[in-house]
């Protein structure tokens, strides 16, 4: 999922890791460990933080062996260095030493942009690793992960995935090896329910898609069993949220259009287009207003604004459930 850019070679002399996602950092600096031990079986590996790296370390670090062994020194979190030790590490990028892979994590972002530039006009391979905040983005990394093992696994089956394990990237790449591990064939919707049924049951996802459809009573009974296994607050309201605007979008939507257009417009998947066309029927407009007004309020109490975060996310939806059947 994490892409690169200037070359590919991971024993490239600098590589810098751009982003927040820690999985795909830490898959960057296994992706350089590996090449360099294939390469050198005794690579030196140096796995540093900020607060290690003073002033000096990086000149004793890179500098030349009796044994000519090959090194890799990686920087996490390079954004937070020392102005001195950052003046170090710039010096170095002019003129990196053989047989060294100097490996820098950043975060991106306006701190310690000074260097992020440096590394970038030194010619460094760039590799992003952004926090995937969007189900879009989990989802297409859920199918990236399949294609990397040379699995198929269907639309369906990659959303009831994210749906069930949530936004942990870790527990998605998880899932998709043992998934591709254990199952025959296409990996599809039913699949992935006898494995994650239990999960899947309990995410804030299927809440929104029980209430959303007005049946308050299931959409209820899902709520409290998700609350009693501890599944995060704020994944139900992001859910919830995410259900209801699915609908505003679609139908503000210019009608007659094809589901790929509409796909492309509103940033879905043509299989979701036609899902949310089943769900918007007793929808009208002032019910998404409403409804959303009412996920506004929950997500305030789940973030500290309300006493009872799961008394504002059941008045959630049970107004939201009122709302889809607006029209009738």
């Amino acid at each position: 999922m994490a892409k690169k850019t200037s070359t590919d070679d991971p024993l490239a002399p600098v590589t810098l890791a751009v982003g927040q996602e820690e999985l795909l950092l830490d898959r960057a600096v296994a992706q350089v460990v590996a090449a360099a031990r294939a390469a050198d079986s005794d690579t030196d590996v140096r796995d540093l933080t900020p607060d290690a790296l003073q002033p000096g370390t990086l000149a004793e670090l890179v500098s030349p062996s009796l044994f000519a062994e090959r090194k890799v020194v990686v920087v996490r979190a390079a954004q937070d260095l020392s102005a001195d030790t950052v003046k170090d590490v710039k010096a170095y990028l002019d003129a990196p030493a053989e047989e060294i892979t100097l490996v820098l994590l950043h975060a991106g972002g306006a701190k310690g942009k000074g260097l992020l530039d440096a590394a970038r006009k030194a010619g460094a391979r760039e590799v992003a690793c952004p926090k995937m905040t969007k189900p879009a983005d989990r989802l297409a990394f859920v199918r990236a992960e399949f294609r990397t093992v040379g699995r198929s696994a269907t639309p369906e089956a990659c959303q009831s995935l994210v749906d069930a394990i949530g936004s942990d990237l870790r527990e998605l790449a998880s899932a998709c090896a043992q998934l591709a591990a254990d199952v025959d064939g296409t990996i599809d919707e039913a699949v992935v329910a006898r494995y994650y049924t239990g999960r899947a049951e309990a995410t804030g996802f299927e809440v929104a898609d029980l209430a959303v459809t007005g049946r308050t009573a299931e959409a209820l009974e899902r709520l409290r069993w998700a609350l009693a296994v501890g599944q995060p607050l704020p994944g139900i309201t992001f859910a919830l949220a995410s259900g209801v605007r699915a609908i505003g979008k679609l139908a503000t939507a210019p009608r007659g259009a094809r589901p790929g257009d509409l796909a492309r417009e509103l940033g879905m998947p043509p299989w979701k287009i036609d899902r949310v066309r089943q769900q918007m029927r007793g929808w009208s407009g002032d019910g998404v207003a409403a409804a959303l007004r009412a996920v506004a309020e929950a997500d305030a109490a789940v973030k500290g604004a309300g006493a009872d975060p799961a008394y504002a996310l059941e008045k959630a939806v049970v107004t939201i459930a009122r709302a889809a059947r607006s029209r009738r």
